[in-house]
């Protein structure tokens, strides 16, 4: 079997003249890292031991990896010496701005079935070490962070957000009851009264204790003080 190597595609909408469609690696990495953060708030309250803490939204996923090049195989006499540049400089140019697209260009980053990562570069290191008498670089290594590229649709898609300040739809379950579906849906079972009272589910149960199974509920948003919205 065939060493797999990493290979960078560029999208090929953003690719500009200096760009080839893919960059494969010569050496695969050793390791590659990746990282998400959340972004919160501090609400301070006077009075309090310490302060309320708010979500705000999330980070971009990175993805970190070092790749190494090397053309010393290549001899280090004069005229038979290869600059590593010469393999180095696609990555390189990752990071900027590319002139059809006045943007770096968006990429996916693939090896086999370990990594499929779409993003943008976010920076490039480069760390030559090894020169030829002339001072040409023959040996390299390039810290590259990718930075998680995702469109609002598909961010939208993913999350599925729903809350209690929204109303939603409800498809009953076997063993349900109004408490229970309260309970998930608010966080406190004593709201039953307001999935009960909602007119759009007015005839859909007889009782709160015994709903059909399948039946379709509307689930009322609650404003901040749990009380349905549009309510006074």
């Amino acid at each position: 079997m065939s060493l797999q190597k990493a290979v960078i595609e560029i999208d090929p909408r953003d690719r500009g003249p200096n760009l080839p469609d893919r960059i494969t690696v010569q050496f695969n990495p050793s390791e590659y890292t990746l990282s998400k953060g959340a972004q919160i708030a501090e609400i301070n309250i006077p009075g309090i031991d310490s302060p309320i803490l708010q979500f705000v939204r999330g980070q971009n996923e990175k993805l970190t990896l070092e790749l190494f090049f090397d053309t010393t195989g290549d001899g280090m006499g004069e005229g038979q010496v290869t600059d590593v540049r010469t393999l180095t400089n696609p990555v390189y140019q990752l990071v900027k701005i590319q002139g059809n697209t006045h943007a770096p260009p968006r990429v996916r980053v693939s090896w086999g079935h370990g990594i499929s990562f779409r993003a943008i570069v976010e920076s490039v290191q480069q760390k030559f070490t090894v020169f030829n008498p002339q001072g040409i670089p023959l040996r390299a290594s390039l810290a590259v962070t990718f930075r998680e590229y995702k469109t609002l649709e598909e961010q939208l898609n993913e999350l599925n957000l729903q809350s209690s300040d929204h109303s939603k739809q409800y498809i009953v379950r076997q063993n349900d009851t109004l408490s229970r579906i309260a309970y998930e849906q608010y966080g406190d079972s004593s709201r039953w009264r307001v999935i009960a009272d909602e007119p759009a589910n007015a005839g859909l149960f007889a009782s709160p204790r015994h709903l059909t199974p399948g039946t379709r509920l509307t689930v009322p948003a609650l404003d901040v003080f749990g009380n349905p919205k549009g309510n006074t």
